[in-house]
């Protein structure tokens, strides 16, 4: 689609912002909204309702009715995996209209609104619809007296909340599971984000998904959020955003009803490029289009590379020709491949980063500087910093902006142990051409996910999620079913 097009269809945009509790588009009980602000050109996209504590209890009522009386949780598993792949089959129909608001409500350029978001999204809906007919109880050793049965059934509702950077995505990857497993689910999306959640409610809705089993709540974390958190009446929170918030996460399901707390949190991953590495130009085009991919607002993101110190020189000549390419552009554009940041808010927040970087001494090779405010959105150039060391706090602290931070190293083992030296522990990946090498790093690096001779290249098939401060459980995969299920065994004399 042409940029002007994409430009006439966000004009004539119909937004509706109101919650979806039972089946129903509702204001919140307070009456309150609050602007949705686009971050491409600083548009007001729409006024959406600002839930408190009372509309969770609503929407948890409701899920808890639902969930109780069976209306989901009661189908076959083969029935509602027909609902969950018409559902993804919608998410596909409507894709223009779902690219459009990601885009529109974060600052993600549309190509990958369309190819990254939506694919993605429906993707995994579709993935646990036709997983979940597939997962079949246990049968234990028993005495020849007993038969002992392990099956898993549903852990009740489900409480899930979602970031800003890959709004649509990042909730499919909590309801999914959870709804393939037969749970009911409330979802919190974040105030920056809000609008692709609201309409796959209705596009749910629409596929047979039964009324209360999927209520959708916008509104900010210390209203929405940490209600749904503290209720007594949700049985799992599921969590994907900072570590300082997974962390309040955590002690309010442990103050309240003591219920399963799932977090996906920062990172602040390493690329080790050694000089070994099979293919430099591929080495290169890596570390740079993944830093500031999404405009580096990825917690998987590689935002400190160490490479060889042999090889160093060559490396940042060749990514250094690679920058122009990520040139902040208009998100509506198809050409475009790095957008706007989400908010003013996480602006400055970059920018203070970089501000930070220069006065510990890095030496800034490119970018450094809000660009396009022309166009009333907020744009940061690509940034990278060389002579980096380990204890500047842009080698240490999340940024989730596009600032690329250059470690070198003559020691891989000394690479390792600074790759190590983190609170967080998401992904990593190491370039090698020599094999022993490379398995040996990847058993060293503490990271739930370890790219050898790549980064990035992963699918639904594989889990999710970090060790260390960077979270617990994981999504993704059929690993994830264990987050929403209980283990229940029952005995039976014979």
């Amino acid at each position: 689609m042409a940029t002007t097009a994409w430009h006439e269809r966000a004009a004539a945009l119909t937004i509706d912002g109101r919650a979806v509790i039972g089946g129903d588009r509702v204001e919140a009980r307070s009456g309150q909204r609050f602007d949705c602000i686009s971050p491409i050109d600083g548009r007001k996209l729409a006024e959406v309702v600002r839930c408190d504590a009372a509309d969770v209890d609503t929407a948890v009522a409701a899920s808890r009715a639902a969930f109780e009386d069976g209306r989901w949780a009661g189908f076959a598993p083969a029935k509602r995996k027909r609902i969950l792949i018409k559902f993804a089959d919608l998410m596909q129909k409507n894709a223009a209209e779902l690219a459009l608001l990601e885009t529109l409500d974060m600052g993600k350029p549309i190509k990958y609104s369309q190819s990254v978001d939506v694919a993605g999204a429906a993707n995994c809906i579709r993935w646990y619809g036709e997983a979940i007919d597939k997962v079949y109880g246990e049968i234990a050793p028993a005495p020849s007296n007993s038969l002992a049965l392990i099956t898993r059934e549903p852990v009740g509702v489900v409480g899930a909340i979602v970031p800003w950077n890959y709004p649509m995505l990042m909730a499919s990857w909590k309801i999914a599971p959870a709804l393939a497993a037969g749970n009911s689910v409330v979802l919190k999306p974040s105030e920056k984000s809000p609008l692709t959640a609201l309409r796959l409610a209705e596009l749910a809705l629409e596929a047979g998904v039964p009324a209360g089993v999927f209520n959708v709540l916008p509104g900010f974390g210390q209203e929405a959020g940490s209600a749904l958190a503290l209720h007594m009446d949700v049985d799992c929170i599921a969590f994907t955003g900072s570590t300082r918030v997974g962390k309040q996460i955590m002690q309010m399901a442990g103050q309240s009803n003591l219920k399963r707390a799932w977090t996906e949190l920062g990172g602040k991953s390493a690329n080790i490029v050694c000089a070994d590495c099979p293919d430099l130009d591929a080495a290169v085009s890596s570390a740079i289009g993944s830093i500031f991919f999404n405009q580096g607002e990825s917690c998987n993101a590689p935002s400190r590379l160490f490479v060889e110190e042999s090889i160093r020189e060559r490396f940042i000549e060749k990514a250094l020709a690679m920058v122009p390419d990520f040139a902040p552009g208009d998100p509506l554009d198809e050409n475009t491949v790095m957008g706007a940041i989400v908010d003013d808010i996480q602006l400055r927040t970059v920018m203070g980063y970089i501000e930070q970087g220069r006065a510990a001494g890095a030496r800034l090779l490119a970018g450094g500087e809000r660009v396009r405010t022309e166009s009333g959105g907020y744009y940061v150039a690509p940034t990278i910093f060389d002579r980096v060391d380990s204890g500047m706090s842009i080698a240490r602290e999340e940024i989730f902006g596009p600032v690329l931070s250059v470690l070198s190293f003559t020691s891989l083992e000394e690479a390792v142990k600074q790759a190590n030296a983190t609170q967080y522990g998401l992904h990593a990946a190491v370039w090698t051409s020599d094999l022993s090498k490379a398995i040996r790093t990847s058993r060293a690096l503490r990271a739930g996910t370890v790219h050898v001779n790549q980064y990035d290249n992963d699918d639904i098939t594989v889990p999710f999620g970090g060790y260390k401060q960077s979270g617990n459980g994981r999504d993704k995969s059929l690993h994830a079913l264990d987050k929403y299920t209980e283990l229940k065994t029952t005995w039976i004399q014979v």
